[in-house]
């Protein structure tokens, strides 16, 4: 799996339909990365109540991800835990249509189009996720910004970008990230040279984008919602302690937890750290 994909939604897949039990989830073995050992599914999710964000890291064209995140999602709201979901995959304007769903009242041939207009993934990968938030009535919250503006800053950087598109997102928007985060970034900027020029910092500068735009509405939902857990689903790439969680970390003092895939020869029990996720799903 290249690391572009991380950043990028999958080429829509033709898939099986993903079917999804509680015993395909509850005993799916587990690495706590603070104490070293593998841990129960169910231990995981006691650690992980009381947390004000949950982030469950997929990688997006994997249907096992999916199954962890919906078998996490699941726990939580049987645990009285859960108060919503946040969502990568869906843009913050398009939040009513995300109510709609979920409030029943719009049907599943309407929102299919409002779903391939948000993300290019195939439904079917998502859809338990989304029928078990309609059946519960578990909040959906979006959390991506336009496409258009991301794009304008990896072609020419946030200072092109006008006055009224900057008050759209989080102020004075850099490549300010640590050594090991920028090295990662590099690697999905595919066939990039090494020096550090313009063409990669405006890179940069739209990962930072996302990341603390969706950081950004993350905070806002939970200062509206100041109660129990958000489970937020996005690829690896931002559900990463050093992608959207350290975001939450440097604008509020909201607690967060992370639970990742292993993604062979980046992130594994033997290499990962409390700087990476506190939980691996393993295979």
């Amino acid at each position: 799996m290249k690391l572009k994909s991380f950043f990028l939604a999958a080429i829509p897949l033709t898939v099986m339909l993903l079917l999804v039990t509680t015993a395909m989830v509850t005993y799916r073995p587990v690495f706590s990365i603070d104490n070293g050992r593998k841990v129960s599914f169910a231990d995981m999710i006691k650690a992980l109540r009381g947390a004000d964000f949950v982030f469950v890291g997929e990688i997006h064209d994997d249907p096992d991800s999916h199954v962890v995140e919906l078998g996490a999602i699941r726990a939580l709201r049987e645990s009285g835990a859960l108060a919503a979901i946040g969502l990568e995959m869906f843009r913050e304007d398009s939040q009513q249509k995300l109510d709609a769903w979920v409030a029943g009242t719009l049907p599943l041939e309407k929102f299919l189009p409002v779903y391939y207009d948000n993300w290019r993934a195939a439904w079917p990968l998502y859809r338990d996720i989304f029928l078990y938030a309609r059946k519960h009535r578990i909040p959906l919250v979006g959390l991506n910004i336009t496409g258009r503006l991301t794009a304008a800053v990896a072609e020419n950087g946030f200072a092109s970008l006008s006055a009224d598109e900057k008050r759209k997102l989080p102020p004075n928007i850099t490549c300010t990230v640590d050594a090991t985060y920028r090295e990662f970034i590099r690697r999905a900027y595919a066939g990039h040279s090494p020096r550090e020029d313009k063409s990669f910092r405006n890179f940069c500068e739209a990962q930072m984008v996302w990341d603390k735009s969706m950081a950004w509405n993350l905070i806002k939902y939970r200062n509206e919602h100041p109660a129990k857990t958000i489970v937020v689903l996005a690829g690896v790439g931002h559900a990463w302690r050093r992608g959207v969680p350290e975001q939450i970390a440097l604008q509020s003092s909201y607690s967060v937890k992370v639970v990742m895939p292993v993604v062979p020869d980046q992130i594994s029990p033997k290499t990962a750290s409390l700087q990476d996720a506190d939980f691996l799903v393993l295979d």
